[in-house]
């Protein structure tokens, strides 16, 4: 894809198996990324991995949830390698109950991650971007903040909330070489619905169910995310602004 070779890049969550596929991917175009995840462990093995590669890899193990410490984070990216062209707001969170089992300190956590998170690192960023006339912001929201999902009320609210944050600032800055999109994964063969479905025979049933309504009866992988990210954060989407793409197997169509 044009454009991406030499980019400077932040991906949050970038430790995690979604944000490592997308951190990888951009290394492969050449890119330079900052691994950015609350789990520095995490963050470190990728990072390595992008170095043993012939990459170059930054870490940060910053909470996103704290603006302060993120301004600090990016600030520390762009003076170890420049300003940022990109930024990939992946990091997310959640914990499946019924909302009426659910308790404000448990909302608290969600919207933190989820919503402020991507706000504070938008925030961060795009100032720099707008003074230099160009940049892509590219968020990962889900396909629950579109057609909604049991058990996940307050991140369906969080995700849906993304996808209309996105629309509003692509508004407001789309004369100034920045283009902002959404990319909404269906259900991803992750730790997370891993941990959700359980390896007893209530979790094969979940995940069975979750196969038959895929049309393309198959969940996820994390591998199938970063194309979609790379090609929205490229130069060949320059004219894509404010859009949501579902990669989903088909699971959410939108005309």
């Amino acid at each position: 894809m044009r454009g991406l070779e030499g980019r400077n890049v932040i991906v949050t969550g970038g430790g995690g198996a979604i944000g490592g596929a997308i951190c990888r991917r951009f290394a492969g175009y050449g890119a330079r990324v900052g691994v950015f995840d609350r789990n520095r462990e995490a963050a470190d093995k990728v990072a390595a991995e992008l170095r043993a590669a012939g990459g170059i890899a930054f870490v940060s193990g910053v909470d996103i949830a704290d603006h302060d410490a993120v301004n600090r984070a990016v600030a520390s990216f762009e003076a170890e390698v420049g300003p940022t062209d990109i930024l990939v707001n992946n990091a997310g969170w959640d914990r499946f109950a019924n909302f009426i089992d659910t308790t404000p300190e448990l909302w608290n956590q969600v919207i933190a991650i989820n919503l402020h998170g991507p706000l504070n690192m938008s925030h961060a960023v795009l100032k720099g971007m707008t003074a230099r006339g160009h940049g892509r912001v590219v968020n990962i929201a889900s396909d629950a903040g579109r057609v909604g999902s049991s058990q996940e009320a307050v991140y369906s609210a969080c995700k849906g909330g993304i996808i209309a944050f996105t629309k509003t600032v692509a508004r407001e800055v789309a004369r100034k070489g920045i283009t902002l999109n959404t990319v909404c994964p269906g259900p991803t063969d992750t730790p997370l619905l891993a941990a959700v479905a359980g390896a007893d025979e209530r979790g094969q049933k979940v995940r069975a169910a979750l196969v038959s309504a895929i049309p393309m009866k198959r969940v996820g992988q994390p591998e199938d995310i970063p194309g979609a990210v790379c090609f929205l954060a490229s130069d060949d989407a320059a004219f894509i602004t404010g859009q949501t793409i579902s990669v989903s197997g088909g699971l959410t169509m939108h005309g």
